[in-house]
């Protein structure tokens, strides 16, 4: 090799291990990924424990090191009527390291964000020799378990104007009521932050397999998306508006937890969430132990809808995580003023469901399963099956799998585009009242994200 050559070989900055790009990922994707890891700065520290601050201020109020703070924090700013405080846990660590904000409840209908980080604010994760103790850690965790207090309330996605969040942000000081409180929790709850894990279930309808979603050619969230430790990863902007993609734009490293249906707590999907943060947490260093990882990992850039051919009532044989063959029949429509005829739901390729509808009333061109294609990896993916339901098992669902280097583990890709431009936008939209039809109707198309 010319002097040249190892020259311009030598000044290429190295990429970590844990930031490695799948040569499955389809290549035009793969070079944008590649050329943003390439960019990042990885070789400098991700903060100062040395010298970092000593204190740790949020909404006015100072925190201590090797302390806990639970903070009232109005979602509006006004003199007549329901502020809509909302609690935040300040987890601030002995030694100085990065800030993380876990958020749930940005739908108030979505309950295993509410679930999870409740949870993980409590003694059992926070008090002497625990996870989170706050003497052990390094860094700072924000807990805001409920974004949204009067849907949490009336156990409805939206705030009492009609409006999703999840669409607002960065809002705006004199905008909608919604755009408020988006300008609200952007400025003064997620701004300084270097991470951020939003948690959310499926909208109604329909019920999620525990994935993560992130914009990989973003280093910080391709990071942490990898560092939370499941099976599914789903490589996505985020829909315009949402908090993810706007915490992105202001460099903030972020991922949307997805696991489950809305209205539930479910039980699976609090656990893995809860597996995931901590996860998290051990991988930036801000808490002892080893991060563990899954097998393998499905990074997907496409997916495949089932829809319904006809209408009636659906029965599907399968549910989140069901691993299918092509041509395998995974449900039946029957329409009760006929009982005598049915018509049999096909899978059109072999894959793995990451949603089902659990409504069972369908018309002709309705969604029933969110379907990832699956080509390459079969063997490995038939080693992580349930052997009597033929459904993933998803890592942290089951107890701590073993620890493993992140270069061990094995990465399928799911090539293709997601369908109206959002993982979830060929879903139906979510039931509302006719007082908010317009605003929906008008609004950007629904996803879970």
């Amino acid at each position: 090799m010319s002097e040249k050559g190892k020259k311009k070989k030598e000044s290429r900055p190295k990429r970590s291990k844990t930031l490695k790009v799948s040569n499955q990922i389809p290549p035009k994707r793969r070079r944008e990924i590649e050329r943003a890891l390439d960019a990042h700065e990885s070789s400098r520290p991700d903060w100062d424990r040395l010298t970092g601050a000593k204190q740790h201020r949020f909404f006015g109020k100072r925190i201590k090191p090797g302390s806990i703070r639970q903070i009232e924090f109005p979602l509006l700013d006004v003199k007549l009527g329901d502020s809509w405080p909302t609690p935040v846990t300040i987890i601030h660590g002995r030694r100085p390291g990065p800030t993380i904000t876990i958020t749930g409840g940005v739908h108030g209908d979505e309950m295993v964000g509410q679930v999870a980080a409740s949870l993980l604010s409590q003694n059992v994760f926070t008090g002497p020799g625990r996870p989170l103790d706050p003497e052990m850690m390094a860094g700072t965790v924000r807990l805001a378990p409920v974004l949204n207090p009067p849907g949490s309330t009336r156990q409805l996605r939206y705030f009492p104007d009609g409006r999703d969040l999840n669409r607002e942000f960065p809002g705006s000081e004199a905008g909608s009521t919604t755009g408020r409180v988006a300008h609200r929790v952007l400025n003064d709850l997620i701004s300084g932050s270097d991470f951020l894990l939003d948690l959310h279930t499926a909208a109604r309808g329909r019920d999620n397999l525990p994935q993560v979603r992130a914009d990989l050619a973003h280093p910080p969230s391709n990071r942490v998306a990898r560092a939370f430790g499941i099976e599914v990863i789903l490589d996505s902007k985020g829909p315009k508006g949402s908090m993810r993609r706007t915490a992105v734009d202001l460099g903030i490293g972020s991922l949307t937890y997805e696991g489950g249906g809305a209205n539930l707590a479910d039980h699976e999907a609090v656990q893995i969430a809860i597996y995931g943060v901590l996860n998290v947490l051990r991988s930036l260093h801000m808490i002892p132990g080893n991060a563990a990882r899954p097998k393998f990992r499905l990074l997907a850039s496409g997916s495949t809808w089932v829809r319904a051919e006809e209408g009636g009532l659906v029965d599907l044989f399968i549910g989140r995580g069901s691993f299918v063959k092509t041509g395998e029949v995974i449900g039946r429509i029957v329409d009760p003023l006929r009982p005598s005829e049915s018509v049999d739901i096909i899978a059109p390729s072999r894959g793995i469901f990451i949603c089902t509808a659990n409504n069972p009333i369908v018309t002709p061109g309705t969604p029933v399963g969110h379907l990832l294609p699956v080509t390459r990896g079969v063997k490995l993916i038939r080693k992580g099956l349930d052997k009597n339901t033929n459904r993933l098992i998803v890592s942290g669902s089951t107890g701590e799998p073993i620890w493993r280097e992140d270069f061990e583990v094995e990465e399928i890709m799911i090539e293709g585009e997601w369908s109206g431009g959002a993982v979830d936008a060929e879903w139906q939209r979510d039931w509302v009242n006719e007082s908010d039809k317009e605003h929906v109707e008008a609004a950007e198309e629904e996803d879970a994200d």
